[in-house]
Protein backbone atom coordinates (compact mmCIF):
# COMPACT_ATOMS: atom_id res chain seq x y z
CA UNK A 1 0.00 0.00 0.00
CA UNK A 2 2.89 2.32 0.75
CA UNK A 3 4.49 1.64 -2.62
CA UNK A 4 1.25 2.33 -4.42
CA UNK A 5 0.81 5.49 -2.48
CA UNK A 6 4.34 6.53 -3.34
CA UNK A 7 3.89 5.75 -6.98
CA UNK A 8 0.63 7.58 -6.97
CA UNK A 9 2.31 10.40 -5.14
CA UNK A 10 5.17 10.41 -7.61
CA UNK A 11 2.64 10.23 -10.42
CA UNK A 12 0.78 13.14 -8.97
CA UNK A 13 4.03 14.97 -8.47
CA UNK A 14 5.12 14.24 -12.02
CA UNK A 15 1.69 15.34 -13.32
CA UNK A 16 1.96 18.56 -11.36
CA UNK A 17 5.40 19.20 -12.80
CA UNK A 18 4.17 18.39 -16.27
CA UNK A 19 1.25 20.78 -15.80
CA UNK A 20 3.64 23.49 -14.59
CA UNK A 21 5.85 22.94 -17.60
CA UNK A 22 2.83 23.21 -19.89
CA UNK A 23 1.78 26.41 -18.16
CA UNK A 24 5.28 27.87 -18.61
CA UNK A 25 5.18 26.97 -22.29
CA UNK A 26 1.81 28.68 -22.77
CA UNK A 27 3.08 31.79 -21.03
CA UNK A 28 6.12 31.80 -23.27
CA UNK A 29 3.93 31.51 -26.33
CA UNK A 30 1.73 34.35 -25.08
CA UNK A 31 4.78 36.55 -24.49
CA UNK A 32 6.04 35.77 -27.99
CA UNK A 33 2.63 36.63 -29.54
CA UNK A 34 2.45 39.89 -27.61
CA UNK A 35 5.98 40.77 -28.64
CA UNK A 36 5.15 40.02 -32.26
CA UNK A 37 1.95 42.13 -32.19
CA UNK A 38 3.77 45.00 -30.47
CA UNK A 39 6.53 44.87 -33.06
CA UNK A 40 4.03 44.91 -35.91
CA UNK A 41 2.17 47.91 -34.44
CA UNK A 42 5.42 49.78 -33.93
CA UNK A 43 6.43 49.05 -37.52
CA UNK A 44 3.07 50.27 -38.85
CA UNK A 45 3.23 53.48 -36.83
CA UNK A 46 6.81 54.09 -37.85
CA UNK A 47 6.03 53.52 -41.51
CA UNK A 48 3.04 55.90 -41.27
CA UNK A 49 5.18 58.58 -39.66
CA UNK A 50 7.89 58.06 -42.25
CA UNK A 51 5.33 58.32 -45.03
CA UNK A 52 4.02 61.58 -43.57
CA UNK A 53 7.57 62.92 -43.29
CA UNK A 54 8.27 61.86 -46.86
CA UNK A 55 5.29 63.84 -48.21
CA UNK A 56 6.58 66.91 -50.04
CA UNK A 57 5.88 70.19 -48.28
CA UNK A 58 3.45 72.54 -50.02
CA UNK A 59 5.20 75.55 -51.51
CA UNK A 60 2.39 78.07 -51.52
CA UNK A 61 -1.37 78.45 -51.26
CA UNK A 62 -4.11 80.77 -52.45
CA UNK A 63 -7.36 81.41 -50.55
CA UNK A 64 -10.14 83.40 -52.20
CA UNK A 65 -12.77 84.33 -49.63
CA UNK A 66 -16.01 86.18 -49.10
CA UNK A 67 -17.20 87.70 -45.89
CA UNK A 68 -19.24 90.23 -43.99
CA UNK A 69 -17.62 93.26 -42.34
CA UNK A 70 -18.96 95.39 -39.51
CA UNK A 71 -17.73 98.46 -37.66
CA UNK A 72 -15.92 101.62 -38.67
CA UNK A 73 -16.58 105.17 -37.57
CA UNK A 74 -15.36 108.64 -38.51
CA UNK A 75 -15.80 111.89 -36.63
CA UNK A 76 -17.09 114.94 -38.49
CA UNK A 77 -15.72 118.47 -38.24
CA UNK A 78 -16.98 121.69 -39.73
CA UNK A 79 -14.82 124.32 -41.40
CA UNK A 80 -13.92 125.87 -38.03
CA UNK A 81 -12.59 122.56 -36.71
CA UNK A 82 -15.55 122.04 -34.41
CA UNK A 83 -16.86 118.53 -33.98
CA UNK A 84 -20.30 118.09 -35.47
CA UNK A 85 -20.97 114.43 -34.64
CA UNK A 86 -19.80 111.18 -36.14
CA UNK A 87 -20.70 108.90 -38.99
CA UNK A 88 -20.67 105.08 -39.05
CA UNK A 89 -19.95 102.68 -41.88
CA UNK A 90 -22.85 100.51 -42.99
CA UNK A 91 -22.21 96.81 -42.41
CA UNK A 92 -21.81 95.10 -45.77
CA UNK A 93 -20.29 92.18 -47.64
CA UNK A 94 -16.56 91.98 -48.28
CA UNK A 95 -14.23 89.86 -50.37
CA UNK A 96 -10.54 89.27 -50.80
CA UNK A 97 -7.68 86.87 -51.37
CA UNK A 98 -4.92 85.53 -49.12
CA UNK A 99 -1.62 84.29 -50.58
CA UNK A 100 0.68 82.09 -48.52
CA UNK A 101 4.34 81.08 -48.96
CA UNK A 102 5.13 78.09 -46.71
CA UNK A 103 7.99 78.32 -44.24
CA UNK A 104 7.42 74.79 -42.94
CA UNK A 105 4.58 72.29 -42.66
CA UNK A 106 2.66 74.34 -40.06
CA UNK A 107 3.46 77.94 -40.90
CA UNK A 108 3.56 80.32 -43.84
CA UNK A 109 4.13 83.95 -44.73
CA UNK A 110 1.08 85.66 -46.14
CA UNK A 111 -0.08 88.55 -48.29
CA UNK A 112 -3.66 89.60 -47.57
CA UNK A 113 -6.02 91.81 -49.55
CA UNK A 114 -9.57 92.52 -48.36
CA UNK A 115 -12.11 95.00 -49.76
CA UNK A 116 -15.48 96.34 -48.68
CA UNK A 117 -17.67 98.77 -50.61
CA UNK A 118 -20.42 100.35 -48.53
CA UNK A 119 -22.09 103.66 -47.60
CA UNK A 120 -22.11 105.94 -44.59
CA UNK A 121 -24.90 105.25 -42.14
CA UNK A 122 -25.95 108.85 -41.53
CA UNK A 123 -29.00 111.07 -41.99
CA UNK A 124 -26.92 114.16 -42.75
CA UNK A 125 -27.83 115.29 -46.31
CA UNK A 126 -24.15 116.03 -46.94
CA UNK A 127 -23.24 112.36 -46.38
CA UNK A 128 -26.42 110.54 -47.32
CA UNK A 129 -25.68 108.04 -50.07
CA UNK A 130 -21.93 108.76 -50.02
CA UNK A 131 -19.99 105.61 -50.89
CA UNK A 132 -16.85 104.53 -49.07
CA UNK A 133 -14.46 101.78 -50.15
CA UNK A 134 -12.15 100.30 -47.51
CA UNK A 135 -9.21 98.20 -48.67
CA UNK A 136 -6.66 96.40 -46.51
CA UNK A 137 -3.18 95.53 -47.82
CA UNK A 138 -1.45 93.35 -45.26
CA UNK A 139 1.66 91.19 -44.85
CA UNK A 140 2.27 88.76 -42.00
CA UNK A 141 2.21 85.12 -41.06
CA UNK A 142 -0.08 82.25 -40.10
CA UNK A 143 0.41 79.24 -37.82
CA UNK A 144 -1.69 76.11 -38.46
CA UNK A 145 -2.29 73.54 -35.72
CA UNK A 146 -2.82 70.15 -37.40
CA UNK A 147 -2.94 67.78 -34.43
CA UNK A 148 -6.36 66.56 -35.57
CA UNK A 149 -6.95 65.13 -39.04
CA UNK A 150 -10.41 66.57 -39.62
CA UNK A 151 -9.94 70.15 -38.41
CA UNK A 152 -6.93 72.49 -38.28
CA UNK A 153 -7.22 75.66 -36.14
CA UNK A 154 -5.10 78.61 -37.27
CA UNK A 155 -3.89 81.97 -35.99
CA UNK A 156 -2.81 84.92 -38.14
CA UNK A 157 -1.10 88.24 -37.44
CA UNK A 158 -0.46 90.97 -40.04
CA UNK A 159 0.57 94.59 -40.50
CA UNK A 160 0.16 96.89 -43.47
CA UNK A 161 -1.92 99.81 -44.66
CA UNK A 162 -5.58 100.71 -45.14
CA UNK A 163 -6.90 102.73 -48.05
CA UNK A 164 -10.12 104.68 -47.48
CA UNK A 165 -11.75 106.03 -50.64
CA UNK A 166 -14.73 108.30 -49.92
CA UNK A 167 -16.82 109.37 -52.90
CA UNK A 168 -16.49 113.12 -53.34
CA UNK A 169 -13.96 113.45 -50.49
CA UNK A 170 -10.87 111.78 -51.94
CA UNK A 171 -8.80 108.92 -50.53
CA UNK A 172 -6.33 108.39 -47.72
CA UNK A 173 -3.82 105.66 -46.82
CA UNK A 174 -3.12 104.93 -43.16
CA UNK A 175 -1.09 102.27 -41.26
CA UNK A 176 -3.02 99.29 -39.93
CA UNK A 177 -2.81 95.77 -38.60
CA UNK A 178 -5.01 92.74 -38.09
CA UNK A 179 -5.38 89.56 -36.11
CA UNK A 180 -7.24 86.54 -37.44
CA UNK A 181 -8.23 83.06 -36.31
CA UNK A 182 -10.46 80.24 -37.44
CA UNK A 183 -10.71 76.65 -38.59
CA UNK A 184 -9.61 74.77 -41.68
CA UNK A 185 -11.42 71.60 -42.73
CA UNK A 186 -9.23 69.43 -45.01
CA UNK A 187 -11.01 67.88 -47.98
CA UNK A 188 -7.90 66.35 -49.49
CA UNK A 189 -4.17 66.77 -49.53
CA UNK A 190 -4.26 70.15 -51.30
CA UNK A 191 -7.78 71.41 -50.62
CA UNK A 192 -9.40 72.80 -47.46
CA UNK A 193 -12.46 74.81 -46.52
CA UNK A 194 -11.98 77.77 -44.20
CA UNK A 195 -14.18 79.52 -41.65
CA UNK A 196 -12.67 82.41 -39.74
CA UNK A 197 -12.81 85.90 -38.32
CA UNK A 198 -10.48 88.87 -38.46
CA UNK A 199 -10.24 92.15 -36.55
CA UNK A 200 -8.67 95.21 -38.19
CA UNK A 201 -7.35 98.36 -36.57
CA UNK A 202 -6.28 101.46 -38.54
CA UNK A 203 -4.26 104.26 -36.96
CA UNK A 204 -5.41 107.73 -37.99
CA UNK A 205 -3.64 110.96 -37.05
CA UNK A 206 -6.12 112.99 -35.02
CA UNK A 207 -4.25 116.22 -35.79
CA UNK A 208 -4.76 115.88 -39.56
CA UNK A 209 -7.93 116.78 -41.41
CA UNK A 210 -9.01 113.96 -43.70
CA UNK A 211 -11.46 113.79 -46.57
CA UNK A 212 -12.15 117.51 -46.74
CA UNK A 213 -14.71 118.74 -49.25
CA UNK A 214 -17.14 121.58 -49.85
CA UNK A 215 -20.77 120.52 -49.59
CA UNK A 216 -23.42 123.14 -50.42
CA UNK A 217 -20.82 125.86 -49.95
CA UNK A 218 -19.81 124.56 -46.53
CA UNK A 219 -16.43 122.95 -45.79
CA UNK A 220 -16.69 119.55 -44.14
CA UNK A 221 -13.82 117.34 -43.03
CA UNK A 222 -14.06 113.72 -41.95
CA UNK A 223 -11.48 112.76 -39.35
CA UNK A 224 -10.75 109.74 -37.23
CA UNK A 225 -13.20 108.26 -34.76
CA UNK A 226 -13.01 105.93 -31.75
CA UNK A 227 -9.90 107.65 -30.37
CA UNK A 228 -7.03 107.31 -32.82
CA UNK A 229 -8.04 103.92 -34.22
CA UNK A 230 -10.76 102.85 -36.65
CA UNK A 231 -11.87 99.31 -35.82
CA UNK A 232 -13.60 96.79 -38.06
CA UNK A 233 -14.45 93.11 -37.71
CA UNK A 234 -14.93 90.56 -40.46
CA UNK A 235 -16.30 87.02 -40.67
CA UNK A 236 -15.05 85.06 -43.68
CA UNK A 237 -15.50 81.76 -45.52
CA UNK A 238 -13.11 80.59 -48.20
CA UNK A 239 -11.46 77.74 -50.08
CA UNK A 240 -7.76 76.96 -49.64
CA UNK A 241 -5.82 75.65 -52.64
CA UNK A 242 -2.30 74.37 -51.87
CA UNK A 243 0.42 73.80 -54.45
Amino acid sequence: ASDVYKRQGMGAFQWERSGAATSDGQQGERVNVRTLIGGLLAAVLASGAAAADDEPLPRFEITPFGGYRIGGEFELEDGQGTSSGDVDFDSAASWGVDLGLYRDRNGFYELLYSRQSTEFDDNDPALEGVDIVTEYFQVGGTIVFDQEDWVHPYFSLTIGVTRFDVDGFGSEIEPSGSVGFGLRFPAGRNLSFLLGARAYGTLVDSDTDLFCSSVNGEAICIVQGSGNVVYQGEAVAGVVFRF
